[in-house]
């Protein structure tokens, strides 16, 4: 009897092993899965009065530089506890701000908003870069939000232009990938985003478009009347519990920049 569970210990720990360094090249510089999960689920237990929204669950998925998807995790006890349609929609996430940022200029995908509408510099943008189908809908999905997610080691694609998506930057200072978060109104999805990269010390912005202090990538809730006037604008969230001041004070509570 002890050499059986001998053996399937062995062959569970030789499983692991060669699925952990089948991970695409890249991978090793972001997140990864028990700590994307155990940050996803701390910031989530906060709640709405916390995080704004409705007080849903989340899903969660970091990419590498080339936007190819390295975890996919969710916070619910099961799959079905998040809205399904979010683990798509949290990888483009990540992939869009890791395709838009630089080492030194930050872009979440809630500074996209208002610049991706018509007349603006970025109109038609959520049209230039389609989800890879072969991601999106392949796999069996008993294995979605699990370390071997059918999504895992493909490139997704897609463009986001509302809140939750933020890029990764290493202690140094260099951008190592992106993070989505997806299930509830796209302002909760971003202060989970910031709070679950702020844990994991990703947060080392360069520079960004939104206000201080410090360099920040934050949500700039400026909409007034269809305009921004700082050019990259996103609307308050509607529904639940309200994300204003949430929002506001993320940079205070949480600070981005170079660490020590």
């Amino acid at each position: 009897m002890f050499k059986t569970m001998l053996r399937m210990a062995f062959l569970l720990l030789l499983t692991y092993t060669s699925w952990a360094q089948a991970k695409p090249a890249g991978c090793e510089k972001v997140p990864e899965y028990s700590k994307l999960k155990a940050a996803l689920q701390s910031a989530v237990k906060e709640g709405k009065a916390a995080n704004s929204g409705l007080g849903n669950n989340h899903w969660a998925v970091v990419v590498n530089r080339d936007g190819v998807v390295c975890e996919v995790v969710f916070s619910g006890p099961d799959r079905g506890s998040q809205w399904p349609g979010s683990r798509i929609i949290a990888a483009e996430k990540a992939s869009t701000t890791n395709a838009l940022s630089l080492d030194n200029f930050a872009l979440s995908t809630a500074n996209l908003y208002f610049a991706s509408t018509p007349g603006q510099s970025l109109f038609s943008l959520t049209t230039s870069a389609p989800p890879n189908p072969q991601a999106v809908f392949a796999g069996d999905p008993n294995k979605q939000g699990q370390p071997d997610d059918p999504m895992v080691g493909k490139p997704i694609g897609g463009i986001i232009v509302f809140g939750g998506g933020l890029p990764l930057y290493d202690t140094s200072g260099h951008i190592v990938g992106g993070l989505g978060v997806s299930g509830d109104t796209s302002c909760a999805d971003h202060v989970v985003a910031w709070k679950i990269r702020h844990q994991l010390n990703f947060d080392a912005v360069p520079n960004g478009v939104a206000p201080g202090p410090g360099p920040n990538d934050n949500m700039i809730l400026d909409m007034q009347n269809g305009n921004s006037p700082s050019g990259f604008g996103h609307p308050s969230c509607k529904g639940g519990q309200p994300p204003d001041e949430i929002i506001k004070q993320l940079p205070n509570k949480y600070p981005t920049g170079a660490k020590p």
